[in-house]
């Protein structure tokens, strides 16, 4: 989706590389997809920092492979997905994902530069993750400037979300001096990075993909955005009894977002129990039976939800996902106190999750009153009141 917006295709795929990847702000003259003419290649050094990045990425690079009209080659850091497109992971991707450990991030980050300067990028695409990807832009643009050499052009695919926080939109201008320009996934955005004097373009939401891909080829038009995941399929692949309660959760993508939220849901969890006589855990990555769905496959990732009567999930990408699958869930999240007395201090917005439509009382952040588990446990409880 993305290349297919941005490209324009009416006449030439050259042109619509000519229009993305041309560089107002560089010393030379000679657009990157100039020098990619001139080379006969094109070499797009990518990095994703987390598993939603995977996916973006991943989808990133078949587009480029089928548009481009010069022989592609990536390198950079990514995952399975990524992978599966030809890149050559420099490590693995989780090295990113891991936070709070300095050492670690710096060591990785000066290794990602290094491999960046001596691939040779025409063009380098960093995907969210934004303390990685914007201090390895940073180092490139400064490595660049060392040597006297002209940088590529720097592409940053999500933009960071400015307007969640006071100060936000000030942030951007800063952004200029290292990124070339920003793809949006929130139509609001572009515009207010213009603005602030920063590229950008809106290229929809990578999660609506999910959409196209399943419902391609099939007569779904009517459905609109909404994924419809196959009940039957999932309850038989599972071996599931009619009449068991089955309830999603989603604890997140993080190794310390897991970690920190499944106790929590687990608590909630085993508060509704004893209001079922039969209940079931989807776990999407105990005393009540547990299913684990892995990641990578999008029919089993809607299979899921399509069979749930409500969803338990972490604040982020898959809060859409159920939006789009219209599974009512209670959207949660736990930060460190520092961090979550930044939030309170710093957000402009009320709400941890773009598609919440009612805060529930005693469960959001600091104004959790006792056990966060119960806490959750009642806004099951309410969320289920208002599907029945």
């Amino acid at each position: 989706m993305l290349l297919r917006t941005v490209f324009t295709l009416n006449r030439s795929v050259n042109l619509g590389f000519l229009l993305v990847m041309r560089r107002s702000v560089s010393v030379s003259s000679i657009a990157a997809i100039d020098v990619a003419a001139k080379d006969g290649e094109l070499g797009v050094f990518v990095v994703a920092g987390e598993v939603s990045g995977d996916t973006i990425g991943s989808r990133l690079m078949a587009s480029m492979r089928k548009l481009s009209p010069f022989p592609i080659w990536f390198a950079g850091v990514g995952r399975s997905m990524m992978s599966d497109h030809g890149l050559k992971s420099l490590f693995p991707m989780e090295d990113i994902a891991v936070m709070g450990i300095w050492e670690l991030f710096r060591v990785k980050l000066k290794e990602t530069a290094q491999a960046a300067l001596l691939f040779q990028p025409h063009v380098v695409v960093t995907v969210d993750s934004k303390g990685f990807s914007f201090s390895l832009l940073k180092q490139l643009c400064a490595k660049y400037s060392q040597q006297g050499m002209v940088s590529p052009p720097h592409f940053h695919y999500v933009a960071p979300s400015f307007w969640a926080w006071k100060g936000g939109e000030a942030r951007l201008k800063g952004l200029s001096e290292f990124v070339d320009h920003v793809l949006c996934i929130l139509p609001f955005e572009t515009e207010v990075c213009r603005l602030n004097g920063l590229a950008a373009t809106f290229v929809g939401h990578p999660i609506l993909e999910d959409v196209l891909e399943l419902n391609l080829g099939t007569n779904n038009v009517e459905k609109g955005w909404k994924v419809q995941g196959s009940f039957d399929k999932f309850q038989s692949k599972h071996e599931i009894s009619s009449g068991v309660t089955i309830i999603s959760l989603l604890p997140g993508s993080r190794l310390q977002e897991v970690n920190r939220m499944l106790p929590i849901f687990f608590s909630a969890m085993k508060l509704l129990k004893d209001y079922f006589s039969e209940l079931i855990m989807v776990i999407h990555a105990a005393p009540i039976p547990v299913i684990l769905i892995p990641g990578g496959s999008a029919h089993m990732k809607y299979d899921a939800p399509s069979a749930s009567k409500v969803a338990l999930c972490t604040s982020g990408t898959v809060a859409v996902e159920m939006q789009l699958a219209r599974l009512p869930c209670v959207v949660a999240y736990q930060a460190h106190v520092l961090t979550e007395w930044l939030i309170r201090y710093k957000a402009k917005v009320p709400y941890i999750s773009l598609f919440l439509h009612k805060k529930c009382k005693n469960q959001i952040g600091l104004e959790c009153e006792g056990v966060p588990g119960q806490a959750l446990g009642l806004g099951l409880d309410e969320t289920f009141k208002q599907v029945d």
